[in-house]
């Protein structure tokens, strides 16, 4: 099987990196493909009246371009954009515990979606682009009534800066989970069969087997 030529994925975020980490290497084998992480730097307010799925949808795409244009060699870009929508409104990263305590208060007892987008860019030997494919990917989050208490246990763990909606799936924030359907990477912010079909789409060697 072909390997695949430099791969890049914009994002710092350790759950995606953690994520493509394991895609790779239960296509390749552990080790034998590693990636760069380049995230990229764009502002990723949401426009006017842009839903939830139109705003993750921009942003997988625009982060997928910034990154490819570092670049004037073969290489594989892979981006993704995570939101929390909730009755059509967008629930990004909390600006800090406040912020995050409004979120989980309006999330409590209630089902939301989680939306991720996933952008790929193939760039040929120049850093010209030879393909690009981009998909979405949505899962329902139906969360616990949280309570006082518990509420208050998890903002101090600090997890909830930093994630869209401001809990995470697979860490402490699962005790606030009472079921997902869908896919959890999906949830976790890197829906790996969406990324796999995409990656085959723009043929950069790899074979899906899905």
């Amino acid at each position: 099987m072909q390997l695949p030529m430099n791969i890049v994925l914009a994002s710092k975020s350790p759950r995606r990196v953690d994520l493509l980490t394991q895609l790779l290497d239960h296509q390749f084998g552990e080790g034998v493909v590693t990636f760069a992480i380049d995230p990229p730097n764009i502002d990723e307010s949401p426009l006017a009246r842009e839903t939830p799925i139109a705003h993750v949808q921009r942003l997988a795409v625009a982060k997928s371009h910034a990154v490819a244009a570092r670049y004037k060699n073969a290489a594989v870009i892979i981006a993704a954009d995570t939101t929390v929508d909730l009755d059509g409104k967008i629930f990004g990263q909390p600006a800090d515990e406040h912020d995050a305590r409004r979120m989980l208060n309006e999330l409590s007892g209630r089902t939301h979606q989680v939306h991720t987008a996933v952008a790929v860019v193939h760039l040929a030997q120049n850093g010209t682009m030879l393909s690009q494919a981009h998909g979405l990917d949505s899962a329902g989050v139906s969360m616990t009534e949280i309570t006082p208490e518990k509420m208050e246990w998890y903002l101090a763990t600090g997890e909830s800066l930093g994630k869209a909606g401001s809990y995470a799936v697979q860490g402490d924030g699962g005790a606030l989970v009472e079921r997902v359907e869908g896919s959890l990477t999906t949830v976790i912010g890197l829906p790996l069969d969406l990324l796999a079909n995409l990656l085959a789409q723009v043929d950069c060697g790899w074979k899906n087997e899905a």
